[in-house]
């Protein structure tokens, strides 16, 4: 099916955060509101329109530090794109962002230090949220990409609201573990759960645990909701306590198919957006191949554009991934890291390069730095 390893994990990859725009869009007319309100005024959501919200800029942000930083970013990497692209979060889309994340991103403005300037936020799944690439670029280390999670989202969240750190790492892992060939919904799963630290983390562990237990207990979609709204709900909606135990029970029950969670995430009430751009685990398990059967619409846009984006492109870094799953996920000494980022507009609306801002700028698009990539990876074979 695929021509060579890079192929199959830019296929997934790109499936990946396809995904999360599609949800974050899907789940926008739902945001806030109970199911019960979601039935009343759409009945059952199973379609999308526009190009999603904070969720979806807080992933290219990050995913351009990744790519400025070869993979390598940190919490500094992600502050410096918030700075230098501050109209992407107090531009038209302003009222959609958090207001701690808000209130951080300010601080930056007025030159505070990125690591003062989580002091003080509330809990929130801005960090959940965004954290895809994270995996991407670890993928089949899903030690690493909880490790780099948590560091990354010490800019918005520390001392009493740490907790989202480990939705953060819950979330890379998992993703990291879906890039694995022939990975599955279960060992998904675990590996969300596997390098959350026990004693700090105990929490997050815990209700994660407790949902996917809710879930298989339950089987029914409509009655796990109800009985997770009973239990699981914290005082704010967008808390990553609610919204990361949700989005990976979710998994479960649709089987990782990436379409049926799409669903169920859009109906789900509450942070609903988040919820659904917190799943982009099922795209990585199925790729591209199935990226596109949500629903008609939209989404055909989106397919018919595939080809396209199927040749952005993607180095290898010898060494960076040193653990047993590498010759599972690359079949070669080295691990291929897919840095691209996809922008709301590009994948929902105009499918125009010109409104790609990542694409014109990304580092590893011009011909002298792919050449001087592929000298590397030579080098990197010799020896």
């Amino acid at each position: 099916m695929y021509t060579n390893t890079a192929n199959r994990l830019e296929s997934h990859a790109f499936a990946c955060l396809t995904y999360g725009v599609i949800g974050d869009a899907m789940g926008t007319p739902t945001e806030n509101l109970e199911p019960a309100q979601i039935e009343e005024r759409f009945g059952w959501v199973e379609s999308f329109e526009g190009d999603g919200t904070d969720d979806t800029i807080m992933r290219d942000l990050l995913a351009a530090a990744l790519i400025r930083t070869g993979g390598f970013a940190d919490a500094d990497s992600w502050a410096e794109q918030w700075h230098e692209q501050q109209d992407a979060i107090f531009g038209s889309k302003v009222g959609r962002f958090f207001p701690s994340v808000l209130h951080a991103a300010a601080k930056l403005r007025h030159g505070y230090l990125p690591r003062s300037i989580a002091d003080g936020t509330m809990p929130s799944s801005s960090s959940a949220m965004a954290i895809a690439p994270v995996g991407i670029v670890n993928a089949g280390n899903p030690r690493a990409a909880a490790a780099q999670a948590m560091e990354i989202a010490s800019l918005l969240h520390v001392t009493n609201v740490a907790f989202c750190q480990d939705g953060a790492a819950a979330i890379a892992a998992a993703i990291a573990e879906a890039l694995v060939a022939g990975s599955t919904v279960d060992a998904v799963l675990k590996a969300s759960t596997s390098y959350i630290k026990p004693w700090s983390g105990g929490e997050m562990l815990s209700l994660i645990v407790a949902a996917q237990e809710l879930a298989s207990a339950t089987v029914d979609y409509k009655t796990f909701r109800e009985r997770y709204h009973l239990k699981f709900r914290q005082p704010i909606a967008c808390d990553s306590r609610e919204t990361v135990p949700a989005a990976l029970a979710i998994v479960w029950l649709a089987k990782g198919d990436p379409g049926q969670a799409a669903v169920f995430g859009a109906n789900f009430g509450r942070d609903a957006d988040t919820i659904y751009h917190c799943l982009y685990v099922g795209g990585h398990l199925r790729g591209a191949q199935r990226c596109f059967a949500v629903r008609r619409g939209a989404s055909q846009t989106i397919a018919g554009r595939l080809p396209e984006s199927a040749s952005r492109p993607c180095f290898t870094v010898g060494g960076r991934h040193a653990n047993k799953n590498r010759e599972r996920v690359t079949g070669a000494r080295t691990l291929p890291v897919i840095l691209f980022a996809i922008r709301t507009r590009w994948i929902c609306c105009n499918w125009t390069r010109q409104s790609c801002e990542c694409f014109r700028e990304c580092p590893l698009r011009a011909r002298s730095d792919l050449s001087r990539l592929h000298k590397r990876e030579k080098m990197v074979a010799r020896h």
